[in-house]
């Protein structure tokens, strides 16, 4: 055990060493939960839009004034003709222009009905898309007012609540995601190129003609990384939690096995890739396009898994960061228990003892 603990003292050593590795270990989690939380957003505040009112009597004013009210959008400019519309969607200064038709008020009291156009910048289609829904929501707010004192036939008025986010916050989407890439990156990546580092050097050998079982060698390079990983797992779930908001409504401690678990699941496969490479630019090349790109774009991280063509679908099964994303959103937002995502928690199981097999009989045959 002493000797053991010797080799694992040796290997925090060695990261602590390492300034590139201390960034990657310690900044990049900081730098990239700041990143999404503040930057990254599908949010929509003040969006610059411009107005053109033909008619220009009260009703009008009166719409007008609640659309830039809202706290959504700000306006840029009021333009005198259509023509206008053109030539400031081309200098990219707004991003929708609201186009209030002729005599609103006269049409409305008279034929009940008057007409807006809506001109939106759609070289960024979610972007037009939220922005004609929010205008779109305000617009019928402002139609139900006017209705307030006559009498209808029939109203059918829906209720909509958000559940788990009622405030839509991007936030609450990316922490989770980013907990699940942060502990890929550490732990798969880190764990593969270092121990492709000591193959490389030649260091291997020498470790592995040592006194300490194979298998000792391994886990002494692993348990530092898997330290760290449990680390920043904490950091990103304090940064959330205190910095962003983001609850965590169901049980922490559940949580933080979770997050041991996809751990050990990232160390196995780094452990893997380790086995099948020979220099540390093949282990961080098939790390970035075999773990990072596909935990990012076919987990469910940002783009919606339903949305996506079935071939791409049935590929994401196999990619593990989605079954964990599945458990920490259960987790964290919804509030639930093991006995709502237990499947998920077993394919994790499962792919930990596929890779931990594979990768001892990959190292077995290398040894031979």
């Amino acid at each position: 055990m002493k000797r053991f603990l010797a080799f694992v003292r040796k290997e925090f050593y060695h990261i602590f060493r390492d300034k590139r590795t201390l960034v990657i270990l310690f900044g990049m989690p900081v730098a990239q939960i700041m990143l999404f939380g503040y930057a990254i957003t599908n949010e929509i505040k003040d969006a610059k839009i411009a107005i053109l009112d033909k008619s220009k009597d009260h009703l009008s004013k009166r719409l007008s004034e609640k659309i830039l009210s809202s706290g959504y959008f700000v306006l840029e400019d009021y333009l005198n003709a259509e023509h206008e519309a053109e030539g400031i969607f081309q200098e990219g200064s707004v991003k929708m222009v609201l186009i209030i038709g002729e005599d609103f008020d006269e049409n409305l009291q008279q034929n009940h009905t008057s007409h807006i156009q809506l001109l939106a910048d759609a070289t960024d289609p979610n972007t037009a898309n939220t922005l004609i829904n929010y205008t779109a929501s305000i617009i019928r707010s402002f139609q139900s007012e006017l209705n307030d004192h006559r009498s209808l036939p029939l109203t059918i008025t829906p209720e909509v609540r958000m559940l788990y986010n009622p405030n839509l916050k991007s936030v609450f989407l990316f922490v989770p995601g980013l907990i699940t890439v942060i502990l890929m990156l550490v732990s798969a990546m880190m764990t593969s190129i270092s121990i492709t580092r000591e193959k490389e050097t030649g260091t291997m050998e020498v470790l592995l003609a040592s006194p300490m079982q194979p298998l000792q060698v391994i886990l002494a390079k692993v348990v530092p990384y898997l330290l760290l990983s449990f680390v920043n797992a904490l950091a990103i779930l304090i940064l959330g939690y205190y910095v962003f908001g983001v609850p965590i409504n169901g049980s922490l401690i559940l949580l933080l096995l979770e997050c041991i678990l996809f751990i050990l699941m990232a160390l196995s496969l780094g452990i893997l890739i380790s086995t099948v490479t020979h220099t540390q630019q093949t282990a961080l090349l098939i790390s970035l396009m075999g773990l990072m790109l596909p935990t990012i774009l076919l987990s469910g991280f940002i783009f919606p898994i339903e949305n996506m063509p079935w071939i791409l679908q049935m590929i994401s099964h196999i990619i593990p960061a989605k079954w964990f994303i599945i458990v920490v959103k259960s987790i964290m937002l919804k509030g639930v228990g093991i006995g709502y995502f237990w499947k998920e928690t077993l394919i994790l199981v499962g792919f930990t003892l596929f890779f931990v097999i594979l990768s001892v009989k990959k190292f077995n045959i290398r040894l031979a």
